[in-house]
């Protein structure tokens, strides 16, 4: 315990993110225990209403509690921000390594890449959810598909820096296998840059969904989450702000908590930040 407080003690960012995070992640867990109703129930005789001490954040257009839907859309943006940053790192991971180290394979699957980031992520998705339907499956998909690229980029960069240093020529003259010096040697020295990216990616996800569902290209309209919930009420946002304003407050809350996490983990993760501190 002493030593957690410490630690948390000497990166305050940590601190702060992991705390904003796990209060989100609290939230969408215990959703149905925090005083939440059916967030897709119809209640036309409520619509529109404010905020109020019924309706903590009002209704929107149907009469749906906005509190409710807000709370139980913590879980799409979770779940799909986590998800594509754990696809998209571990899937990038191994295309990178392979890339760095076999020069034939890298020129080939970098001109894929190149192909793939010259196309916005948002872009990219549309047309990849376009090929199917609308989903919470499909929308991880096309944006793990979209994320891949800056993920295989850094890692073969970090392996094209780290194959030149002396102690991975030491492990060459020495017999080991290619397979040892990327596992044992290489990997390990990108964990950290990778920390900072899959947070990164996690945020632009969750920012990803929000848009795609705001125009309609996301999750199903019925199912709530925070791009749903701002598309339904931008239509009468000047008059009723509070459609809007509620779920771009969670919304931001979630990227910035992540993004802290993220800058305060690659602190504590680098050598090098470490003894500069």
């Amino acid at each position: 315990m002493n030593r957690t407080m410490h630690f948390l003690r000497r990166y305050p960012t940590v601190a702060f993110g992991g705390l904003l995070v796990l209060g989100l992640v609290l939230m969408a867990v215990l959703a149905p225990w925090l005083g939440t109703t059916d967030p897709t129930a119809l209640s036309p005789i409520h619509r529109t209403r404010s905020p109020s001490a019924q309706f903590w954040f009002g209704t929107d257009l149907l009469g749906r509690d906005v509190y409710s839907r807000v709370v139980y859309g913590a879980r799409v943006s979770l779940i799909v921000g986590f998800s594509v940053a754990f696809l998209a790192t571990v899937i990038g991971v191994a295309i990178g390594l392979i890339s760095g180290f076999v020069r034939w394979i890298d020129a080939i699957v970098m001109r894929i890449m190149d192909g793939f980031m010259s196309i916005p992520t948002i872009l990219l998705a549309i047309a990849l959810i376009a090929l199917t339907k609308g989903s919470m499956q499909n929308v991880i998909i096309a944006i793990t598909i979209a994320e891949i690229p800056r993920v295989v980029r850094l890692v073969r960069g970090l392996v094209l820096t780290l194959r030149e240093q002396p102690y991975i020529e030491a492990a060459i003259a020495a017999g080991a296998s290619r397979g040892r010096i990327v596992l044992r040697h290489i990997f390990p020295n990108t964990i950290a840059a990778l920390t900072v990216q899959a947070t990164y990616i996690c945020g632009v996800a969750i920012l990803a969904e929000a848009s795609l569902s705001f125009i309609g290209a996301g999750v199903p309209p019925a199912t709530p989450s925070w791009g749903n919930i701002m598309a339904e009420g931008r239509a009468l946002w000047q008059i009723k702000p509070h459609l809007i304003a509620f779920p771009a407050i969670f919304l931001s809350i979630a990227i910035l908590g992540i993004n802290m996490l993220g800058d305060g983990l690659r602190d504590a993760i680098d050598p090098r930040m470490a003894k500069r501190i």
